[in-house]
């Protein structure tokens, strides 16, 4: 496993002097580079429990780190070449324009302008989610529409900051913004009591309230105050790559659909009664090549780390320290949102 870091101050220019370039740093060969290269540079999180975190040797697990694995396996049929670059809220969006990295994996919210004005593709959507705010109970509060006054910590380049300011400009409150840039700089100030409350994605204020001392001092608010979709991105410019990247998300999803798990794959590699089993996995049709990939790519998708419930339970669900439910995260025939287009 290789791992690198950029600094906030290596990408300062900021989103908004890259969306101005106005031209992104793609070219219709971002897959052959990457097998050139011979490892796929994937952009996630400082540090999120549950999503992007290392282990006592060093190693990055999580569930954006899952994908990364996966989308490595479908390029490579290895799971393991890949070069994990740290980025900030602030500087993910430069990271991915320049080239620095091939894949940005870091809980971001698709929106129609960093979708259309920032040129970036995103694949799908890996987990729906939705913004929130957690406080200490002894604020004596048991909602987000009593924080007049309050003061919050609130991630800098994200889509946190302009939710905060519409859900506080509607109910006519006012708030006193304690800007920060990383998750781990937030649950500082937070613990420091620098600020009342802290607001982010509701599945990253379940991650950071797993690392308090004394994490029933404190309560999740039941505000939702909006819709955080999240999923991987790339540049625009490049469709080949991104359909490499859209469909191994899709794989990921049908496997759970089709009951193909880590487990089973291999026999069902083999051939099955299921035709859209077969065509995914490789033993009938021509998927693989019309994405440039090996027949049975699919096959090392799903082995990197398992199918979308495995991944999910694994990192985030009930026996975890985050304990999230599947919720909307499930899939559509189990009442969730999680739907994949046909492999056909």
């Amino acid at each position: 496993m290789l791992f690198k870091t950029i600094s906030g101050a290596a990408l300062a220019t900021g989103v908004l002097i890259a969306a101005s370039i106005g031209a992104p740093a793609s070219h219709a060969g971002t897959l052959e580079d990457i097998q050139s290269a011979g490892v796929l540079k994937c952009g996630i999180n400082t540090g999120l429990p549950g999503f992007a975190y290392t282990d006592d040797a060093g190693n990055w697990l999580g569930f954006d780190v899952a994908y990364c694995r996966a989308l490595s396996a479908a390029v490579f049929g290895d799971p393991d070449k890949v070069e994990y670059v740290n980025l900030t809220g602030k500087n993910r969006f430069p990271a991915l324009q320049s080239g620095e990295v091939d894949v940005l994996s870091r809980n971001t919210t698709w929106t129609f302008s960093r979708d259309v004005d920032l040129g970036f593709t995103f694949v799908g959507v890996i987990y729906y989610d939705g913004q929130g705010f957690i406080g200490r109970k002894s604020l004596n509060i048991s909602s987000a529409k009593d924080l007049d006054g309050a003061s919050v910590c609130i991630q800098t380049g994200t889509t946190t900051e302009l939710n905060l300011a519409d859900f506080f400009r509607v109910n006519n409150m006012s708030y006193e913004p304690v800007p920060i840039e990383t998750n781990e700089e937030a649950r500082i100030a937070y613990v420091a009591d620098r600020c009342d409350v802290y607001t982010t994605d509701a599945s990253g204020l379940a991650a950071t309230k797993t690392t308090f001392e004394n994490p029933d001092d404190h309560m999740v608010f039941p505000e939702i105050i909006s819709k955080e979709p999240l999923g991987p991105l790339v540049r625009h410019g490049d469709d080949r790559w991104a359909d490499v990247a859209r469909w191994t998300l899709n794989v990921l999803i049908n496997a759970e659909e089709y009951g193909v798990t880590s487990a089973n794959v291999d026999k069902l590699a083999e051939g099955s009664n299921n035709p859209e089993i077969n065509r995914m996995l490789g033993s009938e049709g021509s998927l693989g090549s019309m994405l440039g990939l090996q027949a049975n790519w699919a096959v090392g998708v799903i082995k990197a780390g398992g199918n979308y419930a495995e991944i999910f339970e694994r990192y985030l669900g009930k026996d975890t320290p985050l304990g999230l439910s599947r919720g909307q995260n499930a899939l559509y025939v189990n009442g969730g949102l999680l739907y994949a287009p046909p492999m056909r």
